[in-house]
């Protein structure tokens, strides 16, 4: 097995990433969940917030793993420490700094020209490669395409109160969340309306996120004062996309974002990946051929993935008056029912 990575130095951006209890579950069957949890921080409940600050509600997540926790927020570069090195101990083989310039599938295998002009010879071809896969335009040129929301994110570290003990998500226009991710750090992600999709320069963005905060409540323009760090601040515009379609053609297969890219409101992007990673080997395990495989992962998938953008996509269109504001409260516990079903 090989895993091919276009970034050389296969970086990841330092802020956290929240891992909801159906991850805790699926990197339980994965055999990493003492490793994983080790470097995440974990926590039982997520509170929503009115915009002025008044808490709504303090909603209770379900445990999927007894005794652990029913959701962590982690670093992306302790995520990515975790799952590399476990993939390097099962074998897989990595290889930094390519693309795929061509795929030639005659039946029987895949014949991969890299970009830099080597070549492989592969039994499949799993494109893991994001919103804007360079797989899925190569063997799906007609399935849908990435569109911008007209909101992006924001994110950036914090340190944590000690008082900090569940995800905080504060409703409004601009919508903001504050996670722990170790005993130590938090990070904070603020969703707001981007008309145009701009694009901001690096110098000066620490001021640019701060001001962002002005209207929110007095907890989160309490801490825009420590927003200082130009590279610090991770800015993201929100593209989503989901094909409807197959989400495979001949041996090559899609799956995460390349398939069903979500905006965060519900904190499921990651977690609905490593779900189709792991049925997607299910159903290869399970299936002599890999057309009846990769049918029946789709199968599987398509629902749960569907429901995780859609519902995602429409609290964004209610933070954007794009469509009518979604009750928080109400979408997270309905969440949380749907991904505690078995995958």
């Amino acid at each position: 097995m090989e895993l091919v990575e276009r970034d050389p130095d296969w970086s990841v951006y330092g802020v956290g990433i929240i891992q909801q209890a159906n991850v805790i579950r699926a990197m339980d069957q994965l055999g990493v969940l003492s490793v994983f949890l080790d470097a995440a921080c974990g926590f039982d409940a997520v509170e929503i917030f009115l915009p002025d600050g008044t808490m709504a509600a303090r909603v209770p997540t379900p445990r999927l793993v007894e005794g652990q926790p029913a959701n962590v927020g982690i670093s992306r570069t302790a995520l990515q420490k975790v799952l590399a090195e476990s993939s390097a101990a099962l074998g897989a083989k990595t290889r930094l700094g390519l693309t795929l310039k061509q795929l030639d599938d005659d039946g029987a295998g895949v014949t991969v020209t890299f970009s830099n002009g080597s070549v492989g010879r592969y039994d499949l071809v799993i494109g893991a490669d994001g919103v804007y896969s360079q797989v899925r335009d190569m063997v799906l040129p007609a399935a849908e395409k990435p569109e911008f929301t007209g909101q992006s994110v924001w994110r950036y570290n914090f340190p944590r109160p000690a008082a900090l003990d569940a995800l905080q998500v504060y409703n409004g226009s601009t919508g903001v969340g504050l996670v722990p991710i170790s005993n130590e750090v938090m990070y904070m992600y603020v969703t707001t309306p981007e008309p145009g999709n701009p694009r901001y320069p690096l110098r000066g963005l620490a001021a640019t996120m701060a001001a962002k905060l002005s209207g929110c409540a007095p907890a989160i323009r309490a801490l825009a004062d420590q927003i200082v760090d130009d590279a610090a601040v991770v800015y993201r515009p929100l593209e989503g996309v989901l094909v409807t379609g197959p989400w495979h053609n001949g041996r090559t297969v899609l799956l995460g974002d390349a398939v069903h890219a979500t905006t965060p409101h519900l904190g499921q992007g990651a977690g609905m990946a490593i779900e189709d990673a792991i049925v997607l080997a299910e159903e290869l395990a399970r299936h002599d051929d890999p057309e009846s495989a990769f049918s029946a992962y789709r199968d599987r998938r398509f629902e749960r993935c569907a429901y995780i953008v859609t519902s995602s996509l429409a609290i964004c269109h209610g933070q954007l008056g794009k469509g009518p504001a979604i009750d928080n409260h109400k979408a997270t516990a309905e969440m949380f029912a749907v991904i505690s079903q078995p995958i």
